[in-house]
C-alpha cells in the first residue's frame, strides 16, 4: 500500500469545496467556468482547488482552447471507489458558455 497516495488522497477529499467539485465530476467531464459558478468562489480558488483533487490522482484534465476541462481518472484506488460512492453527483454542472 502506498501511505503517501493514502495520505494525499485523505486531505484532498476533506473539504467541503473539493467534494462538491467531485459531486459535479460524477455526471462527466466539467469545464473549470462551471465550477466557478457552483463553488461561488474566484477561477483562481477554484483552480488550486482542482490542482489538490488533480496531484492526489482523482481527477485528470485536458485544454479545450483556453479552457480547461476535468473528469475522474478511470482507474480509481479502492479507497477512492468507497468515497466516490458515498457522494451524490451534482446536476447543475453544466456550462453555459462556448468554451
Amino acid at each position: 500500500m502506498d501511505y503517501s497516495l493514502l495520505e494525499k488522497q485523505l486531505k484532498a477529499v476533506a473539504d467541503s469545496n473539493r467534494i462538491k467539485l467531485l459531486a459535479c465530476l460524477k455526471n462527466g467531464e466539467v469545464c473549470v467556468c462551471d465550477f466557478v459558478d457552483v463553488l461561488g468562489i474566484s477561477q483562481p480558488a477554484v483552480s488550486q482547488q482542482l490542482r489538490k483533487l488533480k496531484e492526489a490522482g482523482i481527477i485528470t484534465e485536458r485544454k479545450v482552447g483556453t479552457w480547461k476541462h476535468y473528469r475522474l481518472v478511470e482507474e480509481q484506488t479502492p479507497l477512492m471507489i468507497g468515497i466516490l460512492e458515498q457522494i451524490k453527483p451534482m446536476s447543475t454542472c453544466k456550462c453555459e458558455t462556448s468554451c
